[in-house]
């Protein structure tokens, strides 16, 4: 009677490399319609259901653009649980200081956006534009230039209120680096 052998799988060390079994491994290819690639990103088919498609990487960023996280909420409840996502993110926007990049490429609020855009500057304008762009505006529309025009002294106020943003920003930059 010939003497079983063993597996080269028992033990440790693992005398054969993981993965290399002799056996063929079964690939799930993307669930669309006429490809090939494997399926190793899975998708929801609908919201809170288990079920789900599994599709190349291409296919899931295209399924995954046309996805409404909101589909189906009245405006109060997509308020509200956009609210609750911004808190449970909260943590993200405290190391925002520590990103590797400059103005105008996702480092500015959308506080300092607006301001920018009021005073018709462009999202890279560095502090010396800012305070030119701001004097140029507010000699235009200055109470002792225009006196007793609401309008004007409104947009002076917004033009005040737009470089006190800008300024701040600034001086939090300064201070952290």
């Amino acid at each position: 009677m010939p003497k079983p052998r063993r597996s080269n799988d028992w033990g440790f060390p693992r005398w054969r490399g993981y993965g290399s079994a002799r056996e063929a491994t079964t690939v799930r290819l993307c669930d669309r319609h006429g490809c090939d690639e494997p399926g190793d990103c899975p998708a929801p088919k609908a919201p809170n259901s288990p079920d789900r498609w599994y599709f190349c990487q291409k296919h899931a960023a295209e399924y995954n653009s046309k996805w409404d996280y909101f589909e189906g909420l009245d405006k109060a409840e997509k308020e509200a649980r956009a609210k609750s996502e911004r808190a449970e993110n909260a943590g993200y926007a405290e190391a925002q200081h520590y990103g590797w990049t400059g103005s105008g490429d996702g480092s500015r609020s959308a506080d300092e956006m607006r301001a920018l855009e009021l005073l018709g500057l462009e999202a890279d304008a560095d502090f010396v534009a800012v305070k030119k762009a701001w004097r140029e505006k507010a000699k235009e529309v200055h109470p002792d230039v225009k006196p007793g025009d609401e309008d004007a002294a409104r947009q002076f106020q917004s033009f005040s209120v737009a470089y006190e943003v800008l300024k701040q920003a600034e001086e939090r930059r300064e201070w952290r680096g």
